[in-house]
């Protein structure tokens, strides 16, 4: 096949995606909404901004490739005005950009379009009405966050949902979700991981037994408008109070002032590590290092640090929302909070520090599930029959 990605180049989430396609037998291109580092193999690469992207207005959390480029902007403004701008004024950038990609796709002549995630990358492919299928991948937040955040960027949404071939969604509630949203019952759709799956030689348990003390909390989440930051350092210092020798490691957060401002404020520093942006393989040595690993979402799809730690022994506890649901059952491979109260998370820590029995229970539990549902080779072999499936159905 002759595939057209339309996506953050920078992503690794789509980056290992695209990765599995990228074989003598197929064809791929790649529209990066980014400044992109190359893929070996691409059969082309052209980069396409929307909604201010080459500003360098995107989330952190979604510059996630070491040596992105990085706007004025990006650099200058809070991370709360960068989304504003992107949800309220980063729809007046779609008839420009969606030209262009117009030219882009005739250019092309794919035998299916995928685009990654619906703000923006789904909602511009849909209104260039590509010739071939159109595939679009639903991530985290796409529904519940950003379709939400005001009336336009939902009514594109929606517009896009009815003009998509074929849906991917990494959990079902925003299956059910897209099609309460307008995605007609009848088209084809599959739940898979989001990223492809998990790789089982990067993300592996330890072969020796941790020990219990200290006790090493991982926050892998980084700085999104959806992480409850606030609520997770205002809980440590109520973690520290029962169990002192806690340490709290925090990828991604280095370069972050407010994680700073919160370390100093609460007299934290001896018990939290800052780290920088960490390579795939470094996230896998530090899960083994760790007893639990945090996820304080609002909003949230099927986090891949989630099962990526979960894969590595690392006891998951998470915010208490409908899609991680999905994977832990509360108390028996995990525990869920209310991640809008620093208590509740608090709770939830010294709970899963002082039960070795559940955490014992919870790795059994949580790596036969991730081999089960999220492992990387079996995912993407479903994720190429769909391929095929969108593709015969539309030449029948």
């Amino acid at each position: 096949m002759r595939i057209l990605f339309v996506a953050d180049g920078r992503s690794p989430i789509a980056r290992n995606w695209i990765s599995y396609f990228i074989q003598p037998a197929h064809e791929i291109h790649l529209i990066s909404t980014s400044s992109s580092p190359p893929l070996e193999g691409l059969a082309s690469l052209q980069v396409l901004p929307v909604a201010f992207s080459g500003a360098g207005l995107q989330n952190k959390g979604d510059e996630v490739v070491k040596g992105g480029g990085l706007g004025a902007l990006r650099r200058l403004a809070p991370m709360k005005l960068r989304t504003f701008i992107r949800q309220w004024l980063g729809p007046l950038t779609f008839p420009k950009t969606v030209r262009k990609l117009q030219a882009a796709i005739q250019a092309v002549q794919p035998d299916l379009v995928h685009a990654m995630r619906y703000p923006y990358e789904g909602i511009i492919t849909a209104l260039a009405r590509p010739d071939a299928p159109l595939l679009v991948s639903v991530w985290g937040n796409d529904f519940t966050l950003h379709a939400a955040s005001n009336p336009l960027v939902g009514r594109y949404t929606r517009q896009a949902l009815l003009v998509t071939d074929a849906l991917h969604t990494d959990c079902q509630r925003d299956l059910r979700l897209a099609h309460e949203m307008g995605f007609p019952h009848q088209r084809p759709a599959v739940v898979l991981p989001g990223s492809g799956g998990i790789k089982s030689d990067i993300f592996y348990p330890s072969d020796k037994p941790l020990p219990d003390s200290p006790p090493v909390v991982i926050q892998p989440r980084g700085f999104r408008t959806y992480i409850r930051n606030d609520v997770f350092f205002q809980a440590i210092p109520l973690v520290l109070e029962k169990v002192p020798e806690t340490r709290f490691v925090c990828p991604a957060m280095a370069h972050e002032p407010q994680a700073h401002k919160w370390v100093a404020q609460y007299g934290i520093a001896g018990s939290v590590e800052l780290l920088p942006l960490v390579t795939h393989q470094a996230m896998g040595d530090l899960f083994r290092q760790g007893q639990i690993v945090l996820s304080p979402a609002t909003h949230d799809g099927t986090p891949n640090t989630l099962l990526e730690a979960m894969a590595c022994g690392c006891f998951p506890v998470a915010g208490n929302i409908e899609s991680i649901r999905e994977w832990i059952m509360t108390g028996e491979n995990g525990l869920l909070f209310d991640p809008a109260d620093p208590q509740s998370l608090a709770n939830a820590i010294l709970h899963a520090i002082e039960d070795s029995a559940l955490r014992a229970q919870a790795r059994q539990i949580n790596q036969q599930l991730v081999q089960t549902r999220a492992a990387y080779a079996p995912v993407m072999a479903q994720a190429a029959a769909f391929y095929t499936q969108i593709v015969e159905a539309t030449d029948a």
